[in-house]
């Protein structure tokens, strides 16, 4: 309808009105709208979320930067001033790396043991491919949508093994399962605080929390390695030349004490000159072995300076009550979803 200065307006009165007569049509969509949201939601498998929380190291000399003022603002600038090139901010980042991915398949899980049925006890990778609820209801979709990608696609049979698995080249039923497990788990950074929260969802709550705390293992010794990779070829490069001036040093050694052996008794010249350039040369491969053992000993002090270390600020504990699906929600949603589209759709002339 329009108002005296010809603007159009929503009259609420005749839409309350044309809703009230049409309550009987509100009921039945009501009564259809609950059997069906029930039909959907009961059948689907309940899971369960694990999740542990980490502190990483923080270098002492970065306390008083800039980085660290900022950061009591919300704001991290760690990545552009520290050397690190994999800093908290790209932990969440680290988890969509297939290799990362496929290194958590060969992880030992056992479920949670329930009354009538077997505790599974194998490694992630059979787990995920062979003990996953799904919904029945999803079955004709599922069996559809494998019949189309079969028209395009060969269809290919899923590593045997999870050595024969290959992150850079993957088949599809390979490709697929990644995907599902990135979907289980997730990693959280806190801007401010660079507390690492990893936090995992599955049909057991055993095995969700073995997965949260061995995530957690998993990232530690990735960081680790990547951390002190270069301080361990150091002291690989500095092992290898102590041991070479060791060798060096019998060497010379053992052809000093031999000539001093065999020319015990000489009073020549020739053998003073020979018997003192011998032990010239022993003397330059003895400080040459002192200076590597040294050199070799100030580089384990660097490798274990530069292992960052973790602090656990949440352990990751059996999950005892279902974090979803909320059933009742979700019936509920769908109900106002429903009174809401049938509203809009018997007051269109109205509205529009």
């Amino acid at each position: 309808m329009e108002n005296n200065n010809g603007q159009k307006i929503i009259d609420l009165k005749k839409i309350f009105n044309t809703i009230w007569e049409r309550r009987k049509t509100f009921y039945k969509v009501w009564a259809w709208t609950f059997v069906l949201s029930c039909i959907w939601i009961f059948p689907q498998p309940r899971y369960y979320v694990s999740s542990v929380a980490l502190a990483p190291e923080m270098n002492g000399e970065d306390a008083g930067s800039l980085s660290s003022i900022a950061s009591s603002f919300g704001f991290n600038i760690g990545g552009m001033t520290g050397q690190d090139a994999i800093y908290p901010e790209l932990y969440p980042e680290l988890f969509e790396s297939p290799e990362f991915v496929v290194g958590l398949y060969s992880i030992q899980i056992q479920t949670k043991k329930k009354e009538g049925e077997e505790t599974i006890k194998t490694d992630y990778y059979t787990y995920m491919r062979k003990y996953q609820k799904q919904n029945i209801l999803k079955w004709p979709f599922n069996w559809v949508k494998k019949q189309i990608t079969s028209l395009f696609e060969k269809d290919e049979p899923a590593t045997a093994s999870i050595s024969g698995i290959n992150p850079f080249m993957m088949n599809r039923k390979d490709y697929d399962l990644m995907t599902a497990v990135m979907s289980k788990i997730s990693c959280a950074v806190d801007k401010k605080t660079s507390v690492i929260t990893i936090s995992v969802t599955d049909q057991d709550p055993l095995v969700s929390a073995t997965m949260a705390d061995s995530i957690k293992t998993h990232l530690q010794d990735f960081i680790i390695r990547y951390r002190t990779s270069k301080a361990k070829e150091d002291v690989a490069h500095y092992q290898q030349m102590r041991d070479s001036a060791e060798a060096d040093y019998i060497k010379s050694m053992e052809a000093y004490s031999r000539y001093c052996d065999t020319h015990m008794n000489t009073t020549l010249q020739t053998f003073q000159s020979e018997r003192d350039k011998l032990e010239s040369d022993l003397d330059i491969k003895q400080n040459t072995l002192t200076a590597m053992e040294t050199q070799l000993q100030t580089t384990k002090v660097k490798l274990q300076e530069k292992t960052p270390a973790f602090t656990t600020l949440k352990s990751a504990t059996v999950p005892v009550k279902p974090a979803g699906p909320k059933r009742m929600i979700f019936v509920a949603m769908m109900l106002v979803l429903s009174s809401i589209v049938l509203s809009v759709w018997l007051t269109r002339k109205d509205i529009f």
